[in-house]
């Protein structure tokens, strides 16, 4: 989730030219198949897709060298006044869905087999199949949301119910097969909901900070909170999507429907910003700000469970080609040693100090080596993959690889692209992005070190769990990360 922020009457002009991101980042679609998920490249797209609350329409095909609303091909992109006037074009459309159109989308919601089958028996021919044909040869969905939701500082719950809104919906206002849906709700406040298959989170961040960025800072609008310009009134309007959804195909939408509206009632999602400091302390404590919270973690779920786990932490390893992450494993026997000394309550500050830069120092070692390719985690699943093929039977790559990951963890980068000074205005921060916990009795963290005097956490959990509790370890991460601050004299001057 991110929080969209209101323009200043000034600041700093975009850079011109930013690092490549990757192709995939949109015209990329799964396919679904029986027994098998297939990454289909899009070739480059004629149009964008928008999806009002009940129905998908699309640009009809323009004259040659017109202008196109999302157009990778033409000379230019439609101006933002322009696609002002197309989205209101669509809002104000006043034709009721068609049958079975209005949770449509919840086939890419539920489960991969059946919309692999509803795919084949409905939709691979006629008008169908030229729809569907047209949503997937999009760029990237857009949804525009009847719900508002904002970040109100004042209204700490307000972010968990924006980032629960951006991470499902209502089960079928998201094309969740699309690399990424942009979700506009009806008070102009933006996120998005990303497909994780293709890339990871510092992609789709890195071009969320360009957007962000652009339209805060350059783009600007009107006193009345119109898009500058005047648009081209002959651009042709958006055309609606042609379903022709049988009765049968209805029950298979709605039964998708029921599977993901299921899971989504399951997960329970607490964002907040901490705001008592943020790197600036931590630096100041003389350490990596990673592994202070990684090790706060690690106090965190031990006072909320009162055992260890074994910990996943995501490491990019982007500096090889094609590279994606590696596991750094932080529950290491350094940081429970520092955990297991805070909990006995009888440890001299300075011991605590010692054994707290002892783990920071194993925690960041760790996290080196897998950066530069010498972690485990990918080494063995490597292993695991050869002994299926050779039908080799393993029981440590069994065992090793069967253990559930109860604290799956993130930490998302911010200000890849120097955009702004986020010093200056700190307003503007975003709050970053969630997922869901991967052990259904386990915890989701992710974690944005936003700026040097605040931290945004998302923490997922599963309601179905009588062993975790969203809220209740989000209160534990705060109380560990000021109590870890708190064995160092940092004097209150340089806070």
């Amino acid at each position: 989730s991110r929080t969209r922020p209101d323009p200043p009457s000034h600041g700093p002009h975009p850079p011109q030219t930013t690092a490549r991101l990757p192709p995939a980042i949109a015209h990329t679609c799964p396919r679904p198949r029986p027994g098998s998920l297939q990454p289909w490249p899009t070739p480059a797209p004629g149009h964008g897709q928008a999806l009002p609350p009940a129905m998908a329409h699309t640009r009809s095909r323009p004259p040659p060298g017109s202008l196109q609303c999302g157009c990778m091909r033409a000379r230019a992109c439609s101006s933002p006044v322009e696609l002002e006037m197309q989205f209101q074009r669509i809002l104000d459309d006043p034709s009721p869905p068609q049958p079975g159109e209005e949770k449509l989308a919840a086939l890419t919601a539920g489960g991969r087999v059946e919309w692999a089958q509803a795919r084949q028996a409905y939709f691979s021919s006629g008008k169908n199949k030229a729809s569907l044909d047209a949503i997937e040869r999009a760029a990237f969905f857009v949804a525009l949301d009847e719900e508002a939701h904002c970040y109100n500082p004042e209204d700490e719950a307000s972010l968990s119910l924006y980032g629960k809104a951006l991470l499902h919906g209502n089960c079928y206002n998201r094309w969740f097969d699309k690399s990424f849906t942009l979700i506009s709700f009806k008070n102009g406040q933006l996120g998005l909901n990303t497909e994780h298959a293709w890339a990871d989170a510092p992609i789709i961040g890195h071009l969320w900070e360009f957007v962000v960025g652009t339209d805060t800072f350059h783009l600007g609008y009107t006193e009345t909170g119109h898009c500058l310009g005047k648009p081209n009134s002959t651009l042709a309007p958006p055309q609606r999507l042609q379903w022709d959804i049988p009765e049968q195909c209805q029950a298979v939408i709605e039964r998708s429907y029921q599977v993901a509206r299921a899971l989504a009632d399951d997960v329970e999602l607490c964002c907040f910003q901490f705001l008592p400091f943020g790197k600036g302390l931590i630096k100041k404590c003389r350490t990596s700000p990673d592994a202070f919270v990684q090790i706060a973690l690690q106090l965190a779920h031990f006072r909320d469970k009162g055992k260890f786990c074994l910990t996943y932490e995501a490491s990019m390893t982007r500096m090889f080609r094609e590279g994606r992450t590696e596991t750094v494993r932080s529950c290491t026997s350094e940081s429970t040693a520092f955990v297991q000394a805070m909990m006995e309550g009888s440890h001299m500050k300075a011991d605590l100090q010692d054994l707290f830069r002892k783990a920071a120092q194993k925690h960041q070692n760790m996290y080196r080596l897998a950066m530069t390719g010498a972690g485990i985690d990918r080494h063995l699943f490597c292993l695991y993959l050869v002994s299926k093929y050779l039908g080799v039977s393993s029981p440590f790559l069994a065992e090793v690889l069967s253990e559930p990951w109860r604290l799956s963890t993130s930490q998302i980068p911010q200000s890849q692209i120097r955009m702004f000074d986020p010093d200056q205005y700190p307003n503007h921060l975003g709050a970053g992005g969630g997922f869901g916990p991967v052990a259904d009795d386990g915890y989701g963290v992710s974690y944005m070190i936003a700026g040097e005097n605040t931290i945004f956490f998302h923490v997922s959990s599963k309601f179905s769990s009588s062993e975790t509790n969203a809220q209740r370890f989000g209160n534990h991460i705060r109380q560990a990360l000021l109590d870890i601050a708190g064995l160092f004299q940092v004097p209150k001057a340089d806070r």
